[in-house]
């Protein structure tokens, strides 16, 4: 009998919904739902967009395992009776610059490195809480929990939450998250795999306890740490979602993961495969079995999915680019693709630094994107285009020669995302990085990540699911990023 599976996604964007043939990982059915834009939102839109998506994808009631992968380091800051104490703050919020500078003075980048494989910055859930405790301490003092938007999910699709929404109450020792979700954090520490309580009081000024250790007075509860390969738990009692959809009694829920571990889940990355994902904002990514330490914070050394590391870079501005040039010349994503190879590799000197909405790398949260080299020749919409593709894959090529000079080896490169899917991306995207480009064929690559979880939590053993795939041939232009980076200095 074909036993299904269920992956979600639930990104800054929207939930999607994967269900899939667990030996196989062939696609049953499919849902989605929309998130409400901007950079604080309540989390309740988040549980009723997993009802929306689940009822779309068709129910999960002859499903037998699901797992959660969701946008990493979102403050969700619950009080005493499992109720959200505010908005939560998500990754692209930057009002927490200010915060992670302080805390990176307080202790140097290089403790901050090794006590967690990174440097702080605005995007990291420490730096939120710290920005919490200094912004609004009445709403600090009533935090009773801290969690990150999977783990938040997680909790009340098993039946937890306030007394009056969920069957099983406010169970604050619930919560759970895995590694990969942790580490980033700011407070977990990805060599000894497990939270280091100083950060933690640094940060929100309060000492932390681990979901089911003793109470003590006055600490604030983190989740437990699920192992990859384990699942959260299995549904006591059938669970109501929004809209009417239902998670039946007897469901295992996986230990979920952040995004971009789920996407290498999914791609099924090894050591020497880097993914560079062109989602609204942009990442590198990779595998590997070695320690990542970069004290320069370019590269965060998170945990993956498996029990190995994940150097990731990660850039605020990526398909951004493309839908803010590509508003500008009244063009969506194909046309301006098709505008930008009209014009030659480098776009005649025309470069934009796409910093729309600040930027985590390099970490610049106030600065603003630019355009330079504008002359009669360079000035009209072909170049612009060119120019908005280019940037936004410079800036990720830096991040790629970010990860390769921690000594993490590049064997494979692939390059998924929406973005990826128009044929000027790709070709650009073969010059700017200088080899071959692999493009996995179309697909929710973090919500069958997910999907591959819930699996292995159910059935013991991780599958291997194939992946087609086609090649750009590399055709080298180093002057383009060459030029970049002489304007992005």
């Amino acid at each position: 009998m074909t036993q299904l599976v269920a992956g979600v996604d639930s990104s800054t964007q929207s939930c999607k919904v994967t269900i899939r043939d667990a030996a196989t990982g062939a696609v049953v059915r499919e849902g989605r739902a929309a998130h409400p834009d901007g950079t604080s939102v309540d989390p309740r839109h988040w549980w009723d967009a997993l009802g929306t998506a689940v009822a779309d994808a068709g129910g999960l009631t002859d499903v037998g395992a699901v797992a959660i992968a969701g946008q990493q380091h979102g403050m969700v800051a619950l009080d005493a009776d499992g109720r959200v104490v505010r908005d939560a703050l998500l990754w692209n919020d930057v009002r927490s610059a200010d915060a992670a500078a302080q805390m990176v003075e307080e202790i140097g980048r290089e403790s901050w490195v090794a006590r967690t494989g990174l440097v702080p910055v605005a995007s990291f859930t420490g730096t939120k809480l710290r920005w919490l405790r200094d912004a609004e301490p009445d709403n600090a003092g009533r935090v009773a929990a801290v969690a990150l938007p999977h783990d938040w999910l997680s909790w009340r699709l098993r039946g937890y939450g306030p007394a009056d929404e969920s069957p099983l109450g406010p169970d604050l020792d619930a919560l759970a998250t895995d590694a990969s979700d942790a580490s980033g954090t700011a407070y977990w520490d990805p060599v000894r795999r497990e939270y280091d309580p100083d950060l933690f009081e640094l940060a929100l000024g309060r000492p932390m306890r681990v979901a089911g250790a003793e109470p003590t007075a006055d600490t604030v509860v983190v989740p437990r740490v699920v192992a990859h390969d384990e699942a959260m738990g299995t549904l006591a009692v059938d669970v109501t979602l929004p809209h009417g959809a239902a998670a039946p009694a007897g469901l295992v829920v996986g230990a979920g993961l952040g995004d971009n571990a789920g996407a290498a889940l999914g791609l099924g990355l090894a050591p020497g495969d880097i993914a560079v994902s062109l989602g609204t904002s942009g990442t590198v990514f990779g595998v590997t079995a070695t320690e990542v330490l970069d004290p320069s914070g370019t590269v965060a050394g998170f945990a993956d999915g498996t029990g190995s590391r994940l150097p990731i870079v990660t850039t605020l501005n990526a398909a951004r680019v493309l839908e803010v040039i590509g508003g500008l010349l009244g063009v969506d994503h194909a046309a301006l693709g098709e505008l930008a190879l009209q014009a030659p590799a480098g776009a005649d000197g025309l470069v934009l630094v796409p910093y729309f909405v600040g930027e985590r790398t390099p970490n610049r949260p106030d600065a603003t994107a630019s355009l330079l080299g504008m002359t009669p020749g360079t000035t009209d919409r072909p170049h612009l285009a060119r120019a908005a593709v280019e940037g936004m894959l410079c800036a990720l090529a830096d991040g790629l020669a970010a990860v390769e000079g921690t000594g993490v080896t590049v064997s494979r490169l692939l390059l998924i995302g929406g973005a990826a899917r128009n044929d000027a991306v790709r070709t650009v995207a073969a010059q700017v990085f200088g080899r071959d480009v692999l493009i996995p064929e179309p697909g929710e690559y973090v919500a069958s990540g997910a999907a591959r979880q819930a699996a292995w939590a159910s059935t013991g053993a991780l599958p291997s699911w194939d992946i087609a795939t086609t090649t750009v041939p590399a055709d080298p232009h180093p002057e383009v990023l060459e030029q970049y980076r002489a304007a992005a200095r």
